[in-house]
């Protein structure tokens, strides 16, 4: 059932709020937009970018910081079908909603408000004490901090896997040398190993680099079916592969996490997506990675198989995961020097790379991207192709 998902849909149409303005006016003690205006600006800027009108989208799916009812509302919006999701799956949900032909063309609008609204998300009161965080369930002893999580992930797997302390720091290097390229990004002065090294210890061993940024933004995709796209869409990007395994034993405790580095979930995703893109590890040009944390990075490199288990160190040390060298990694600076839109600014990433729209951080001759998500005990990826 899964393998016919390929190529049933395409992205024609991507979009975004201005998050560097928006940066310095929230930094400034300016509040300019909430969510819902963030998707908002998000959606016309996709609307724009497709070359169709609202009336032929009847579809929509909005991310879990918004009311789905509210924000068809606010945007003129009369569907047939739709839902909340986080970025990969509501991809995914694109997808299938498009191949079981319950929509034709679907709007994915994300909107988040996070910096301005002093969102935590560590801490006793983590996103308001919410019962849903796994990790919250041990704020009796004192751990609520998802950067304390990654830390002992890190702590552990350097201890059995030997990757270094400068290893782990190329992630931040090359992702903010990606940034430096790309006007879009908020963290844009490049930094070395030494500067690495050099910054402050957050939760050892974390250093500052190794974390996500948070402020506010929003992201739109328009997904339509694919013949439809064809007639209809400006450069429309076929979505070849779409891949989804959850780990949910245990997950409560955080041991799929601790224990097992999400590596099972991710080597049934591999196969699952490369299967159905009928591509491999080799075939991708760029990699893009859900990276709330620097650690995401070696996990997922190792996972879906671009290097063996316990070689991801030596992989970007040596092969290299930058624009300048090697396989490029989250080529726009990702979540830790770009923007943190919570895996929705990959995805435009991609559809990017594969138009060949990137710019200045342009990987040449980019026909496929492998998109990955290992997140609470789950993994998704998605293929991006020409």
């Amino acid at each position: 059932m899964t393998g016919s998902l390929s190529g049933v849909a395409s992205v024609i149409g991507i979009g975004q709020s201005d998050w560097v303005g928006d940066h310095a006016r929230v930094r400034a003690g300016e509040r300019p937009h909430d969510s819902y205006g963030y998707g908002a600006q998000a959606f016309l800027s996709a609307l724009a970018d497709s070359g169709i009108t609202r009336d032929e989208i009847d579809g929509l799916i909005v991310g879990p910081t918004t009311a789905y009812e509210r924000v068809g509302e606010l945007l003129g919006l009369n569907v047939r079908w739709g839902g909340r999701a986080d970025a990969m799956t509501a991809v995914m949900e694109a997808c299938m909603a498009i191949h079981a032909g319950l929509a034709s063309v679907v709007a994915l609008v994300y909107g988040n408000d996070q910096r301005s609204a002093q969102v935590n998300y560590g801490g006793p009161d983590a996103q308001g004490g919410a019962a849903f965080l796994a990790y919250v369930y041990h704020a009796p002893w004192g751990f609520t901090s998802q950067g304390a999580l990654y830390a002992m992930m890190a702590r552990r797997y350097m201890h059995e896997r030997g990757l270094s302390e400068a290893e782990l720091g190329e992630v931040a290097v090359a992702q903010r040398l990606a940034a430096s390229r790309n006007p879009r990004a908020l963290m844009r002065k490049p930094i070395g190993i030494e500067d690495y090294l050099a910054s402050p210890l957050i939760c050892e061993p974390l250093h500052i680099f190794d974390y996500c940024l948070i402020n506010d933004g929003g992201v739109a995709l328009i997904i339509a079916e694919a013949g439809k796209a064809r007639r209809i869409g400006r450069a429309p990007v076929p979505i070849k592969g779409v891949g989804r395994y959850d780990l949910n034993r245990g997950a409560t405790s955080l041991e799929p996490r601790l224990l097992d580095y999400y590596l099972p979930a991710q080597q049934t995703v591999a196969a699952q997506v490369f299967e159905m893109a009928s591509l491999g590890p080799k075939d991708m040009d760029a990699l893009q990675i859900y990276d709330s944390f620097s650690l995401h990075i070696p996990l997922a490199l190792e996972g879906y198989g671009y290097c063996p288990l316990g070689g991801a160190g030596q992989f970007m040390r040596e092969t290299g995961i930058s624009l300048a060298k090697g396989l490029p990694v989250n080529t726009s600076g990702g979540h830790l020097s770009e923007s943190y839109m919570q895996g929705w600014n990959h995805q435009i990433e991609a559809v990017r790379q594969v138009r060949g729209e990137a710019g200045g951080h342009q990987v040449e001759g980019c026909r496929h991207v492998h998109y990955s998500s290992d997140v609470a005990g789950k993994a998704i990826s998605i293929i991006y192709g020409a």
